[in-house]
C-alpha cells in the first residue's frame, strides 16, 4: 500500500485577510519565492497602477508592466516584455483580465506566477486556465496554477460591489456543476474525480449557507477561500468539470448569441446554475439557491439582466452548442423549445417573482 497516492498541484502561499498586500514583498522573500526581489509586476492602467504607488517603495527591485486589456495579443506581447529581464517571477496586480494575462506570459518564459487579485469577480485567480480573447472571440488556455495568491480583504471592499456579486454566482454554480458532472457518470460512465468533485462542491456550499454579506469581511474570507479551492479543485480533475456545467454553458451562450448585451460572468452563471438544479428536478435546492443568490443582490430571472424569455428560451436550447463533448442535464433532457418555454414557467412560478 503507497504512502503517497497523489500529489495536488496549489500553491505554496494563501495569504487571504486584510492588509495582506502590505506583506507582499516578506511573503515572496519568505517562501523563497523571490529572495533576490526581482520580479515582473504586471498591472492594469485601473486597481493596479493605483496600488502601484502603494506597494512600489515595497518591492524596489521589480519592473512594471502595464497591460492593456485581456487578449491573446496582450499576453504574448507581454511575455516578449519580460523574458530577458532574469526576473524570479511574475506578479499578476488587477482583476481577472491581467492576472490571466500573466498567468499565460509567465507560463510562456517559464517563470512562477504570483496572482494578487484587486476583486473576486470568479474563479479563474487561482486556476489552470488563462482565459483570453483571441480572433475567434474567446480561448482557453492551460497554465501552471499560481505558485502564490495574495487577497487583500481591504482592497476587495474598495471594488465595485458587483464583483463581489459575479464571484458568488461563480462559486454558488460549482452545486450544480458538480450534479452534472455525477449524471455524466451515472449515465455516461464519465470517471469522477471524489476529492475534486468535494472540493468544488463543499466551496459552493459554504458560500451558499453563510448568513453574512457583500459588506462583511467574514463573508469576504469565505468567498476568497471558495474561489481559491474551485481553481485547485479544477487543477486536481485537469480540466474545468468540478465547475462547470450546465451553468456555464448557459453563461457561454448568453456570451456568445449576445456578445454586447451579455452580464457579468458570474450573474449568468448563478442564473443559469438556480435553472439547471430546477430542469434536474432538485425543486427545493433551486428555490433556496434562488433566494441567497436575491439576497445578495444576484439574478434569478432573464429579465432582471434585460433578456426576454424567449430570448431566455433560445439560449438554454442553444447552451450544449458551446461545450462539444460536456454531458450535462441540458443534454441528457435534450429538451425542445416549447419544452424549455414550459419548464422555464414552472421555474417562475416555483422561485416567485
Amino acid at each position: 500500500m503507497p504512502v503517497l497516492t497523489r500529489l495536488i498541484p496549489s500553491p505554496v502561499v494563501v495569504d487571504i485577510r486584510p492588509g495582506a498586500l502590505d506583506d507582499l514583498a516578506c511573503v515572496l522573500a519568505d517562501e523563497r519565492i523571490s529572495q533576490s526581489g526581482r520580479l515582473a509586476v504586471a498591472v492594469s492602467g485601473g486597481s493596479g497602477a493605483r496600488l502601484r504607488e502603494r506597494i512600489a517603495p515595497s518591492l524596489p527591485g521589480a519592473d512594471w508592466y502595464q497591460v492593456g486589456g485581456g487578449t491573446i495579443d496582450d499576453a504574448v506581447r507581454l511575455a516578449s516584455d519580460i523574458k530577458g529581464g532574469h526576473y524570479d517571477a511574475v506578479v499578476g496586480l488587477g482583476g481577472g483580465k491581467i492576472i490571466d494575462c500573466a498567468k499565460f506570459a509567465a507560463a510562456r518564459v517559464g517563470l512562477p506566477l504570483v496572482a494578487v487579485a484587486t476583486n473576486l469577480a470568479h474563479d479563474g485567480l487561482c486556476s489552470p486556465v488563462a482565459t483570453l480573447d483571441n480572433d475567434a472571440g474567446r480561448g482557453s488556455y492551460g497554465v501552471p496554477n499560481p505558485i502564490a495568491v495574495v487577497i487583500d480583504l481591504n482592497v476587495i471592499r474598495e471594488a465595485p460591489v458587483r464583483f463581489v456579486r459575479s464571484g458568488i454566482g461563480d462559486a454558488v454554480s460549482n452545486i450544480s456543476a458538480v450534479a452534472d458532472w455525477e449524471l455524466a457518470h451515472r449515465v455516461n460512465g464519465e470517471k469522477i474525480d471524489g476529492l475534486a468533485a468535494a472540493m468544488a462542491r463543499q466551496a459552493g456550499e459554504a458560500v451558499l449557507r453563510h448568513p453574512g454579506g457583500v459588506g462583511d469581511d467574514g463573508f469576504l474570507q469565505v468567498l476568497a477561500e471558495a474561489l481559491v479551492l474551485t481553481g485547485i479543485a479544477m487543477s486536481v480533475s485537469g480540466d474545468s468539470r468540478p465547475s462547470s456545467g450546465a451553468c456555464h454553458e448557459i453563461n457561454h451562450a448568453f456570451d456568445l448569441l449576445h456578445p454586447k448585451r451579455a452580464a457579468a460572468h458570474g450573474e449568468q452563471c448563478g442564473l443559469g446554475a438556480a435553472f439547471a438544479m430546477y430542469l434536474r428536478g432538485a425543486h427545493e435546492e433551486s428555490a433556496a439557491m434562488a433566494e441567497v443568490l436575491r439576497r445578495h443582490g444576484l439574478p434569478v430571472l432573464p429579465e432582471e439582466i434585460g433578456f426576454t424569455p424567449d430570448e431566455f428560451v433560445r439560449v438554454v436550447e442553444f447552451a450544449p452548442e458551446t461545450r462539444p463533448g460536456r454531458f450535462t442535464i441540458l443534454e441528457h433532457l435534450d429538451l425542445k423549445t416549447e419544452q424549455i418555454k414550459d419548464v422555464y414557467a414552472d421555474y417562475v412560478k416555483a422561485i416567485g417573482s
